[in-house]
């Protein structure tokens, strides 16, 4: 097996991994493995921006207020101040990285305003703010000596051993798989970071790109590490409909500009429901819209433009346009049938403020990482803020200790001999639709106990059916997919079943209120709590 020796060892090509491979690069040679290319990222498909308290009408305490207000209780406040007080510095070095924000008549930066948000302080480049980011800093790490990327390798396992010098456990490197060779390889670092992204690909319809299948996640826990609010998964409210596939999304900025969701029949559909109307928080208009369509048997709702003048739709919303236009919809003059799509992970590997999970060794940052700045839903555009923010922290821990020899490793989880039937491709792309459905059925946007007990147990054969083709064949990277898509979304059922009351983005109909006493605090499951 090939042996490759590094001092840090990033998992995953977008915002997070790249920010953070940049930043320890030079003290500490630096090996970034993506499992197809640098560019597929969910960082490349996010639209709205970056959020920033940058406007002369914002302050940071606003930010937190309303940071705080959109995560039910269960954000950590004091590190909610941190990533408020972070954010501008941060804008500011992605600036000095290249990357080409929208700016207004003089030069300052345009601000945009999504739900959630008392101000208008979103960071953006017209409405592919992430493709521009992901641009800048994948020219910015080819750009450098000490960072060597290689592609189309996707992680397998962690390696985890017994520090010699401390007697904890420790994370030593990963179990790659070559993907265009078939070969398994070892990489060897002092320091690894999950910067994977999250798990849309667990259901039927996501706004999330295909490598979006909780490979982070799912390694990490395997490892032993401690994962956390699982069962907060958010649901974007306005995916293109028919939301087939990765979903086209129709970012939260057009809300921002004034559009205005309507039912079919032109009734205002938040209208009542909250205070800020289409402005609502994403858990709010997205569980709204799932309920109209339950109840109205609708499709889709309309998100109408028309407050909007035309010549500002064409420039602040160019890619939304295009999308929509070849597919017969002309925006300026007609409303976008939309429905929700899951989005964004809330929960993932449990860190601290340093990007350090529960093993030694071993970081994560990003939508792979709970920190809990989002808590219970995350307020719009707060992600690539986080990304940035807790990645430049972790980066300045690892400068200061940067590991030239790994630990001992322990051996490679087993893998078999024979090659896959020719029906397992098939088989197992019928197992990853069934899962998607199940999802999307019984743990997505409203919940029951008979729901989530239905899904367990069909995840739990699903599980052992598909481990016992992983330890008897040779590796393949779809079988590697799927494994961590089960043992993803077994965690995020799981922690939906603890969690017998609704709050943020986990509604259940059987506990629809919520629930302070028993249940404002965090869910965290870890591997020897498995039964």
């Amino acid at each position: 097996m090939t042996v490759h020796e590094t001092d840090v060892l990033v998992i995953g090509s977008g915002i997070a991994g790249l920010s953070f491979a940049l930043k320890v690069a030079g003290p500490a040679r630096v090996v970034v493995v993506t499992k197809k290319q640098r560019a597929d990222s969910s960082t490349n498909w996010a639209q709205g921006g970056i959020a920033a308290v940058i406007g002369d009408d914002d302050r940071p305490e606003l930010h937190v207020r309303d940071t705080l207000a959109a995560g039910a209780g269960l954000c950590h406040a004091d590190v909610v101040a941190g990533l408020v007080r972070d954010g501008p510095a941060r804008i500011r070095e992605l600036i000095d990285w290249g990357v080409r924000f929208s700016e207004e008549a003089g030069g300052r930066l345009s601000l945009g305003r999504e739900g959630g948000h008392s101000r208008r302080r979103i960071v953006h480049a017209a409405d592919r703010t992430g493709r521009e980011i992901e641009r800048a800093l994948l020219a910015a790490v080819e750009a450098d000596p000490a960072i060597e990327v290689f592609e189309d390798h996707i992680a397998v396992d962690l390696l985890v051993g017994e520090d010699p010098s401390t007697g904890e456990r420790r994370c030593a490197g990963a179990l790659v798989l070559d993907r265009r060779t078939g070969e398994l390889v070892r990489f060897h670092a002092g320091w690894t970071m999950l910067a994977t992204g999250g798990f849309g690909r667990a259901y039927r319809h996501t706004t999330n790109p295909d490598i979006a299948v909780g490979d982070g996640v799912a390694m990490a826990y395997r490892a032993g590490a401690a994962v956390m609010n699982l069962e907060f998964v958010q649901f974007h409210p306005t995916a293109l409909y028919p939301a087939e596939g990765r979903a086209v999304l129709i970012s939260e900025a057009v809300r921002g500009e004034g559009a205005v969701l309507r039912r079919i029949d032109g009734k205002p559909l938040m209208e009542g429901v909250h205070p800020l109307g289409s402005l609502a928080t994403r858990d709010v208009v997205a569980r709204t819209i799932a309920m109209t369509l339950r109840e109205r048997g609708d499709p889709y709702v309309h998100l109408d433009l028309s407050p909007i003048p035309a010549e500002t739709v064409e420039r602040r919303f160019p890619y939304i346009f295009a999308e929509c236009l070849e597919r017969g919809i002309d925006i300026r003059r007609e409303p976008i049938p939309v429905v929700p799509a899951a989005h964004y992970a809330c929960g993932g590997v449990r860190t601290d403020e340093f990007g350090r999970t529960t093993i030694a060794g071993l970081l994560a940052a990003g939508e792979v990482a709970c920190t809990g700045v989002h808590g219970a839903n995350r307020l719009a555009s707060n992600s690539l803020l986080e990304a940035v923010v807790f990645s430049h922290r972790a980066a300045e821990r690892v400068r200061e200790e940067v590991r030239a020899t790994p630990c001992p490793a322990e051996p490679p989880c087993p893998t078999g001999r024979q090659g896959p039937d020719p029906e397992a491709g098939t088989r197992w792309e019928a197992r990853g639709a069934a899962l998607r459905d199940l999802m999307w059925e019984c743990a997505g946007i409203v919940r029951s106990d008979e729901l989530l007990a239905r899904a367990e147990h069909r995840l739990r054969a699903m599980k052992r059916e598909t481990e016992l083709e992983f330890a008897a064949m040779l590796p393949d990277a779809r079988l590697v997919e799927l494994r961590n898509l089960i043992e993803t979304s077994l965690l995020v059922v799981r922690s939906a079943r603890w969690r017998r009351e609704s709050r943020g983005l986990h509604y259940t109909i059987d506990h629809p209120y919520r629930d302070n006493e028993r249940y404002l605090r965090d869910t965290v499951i870890e591997r020897r709590q498995d039964p």
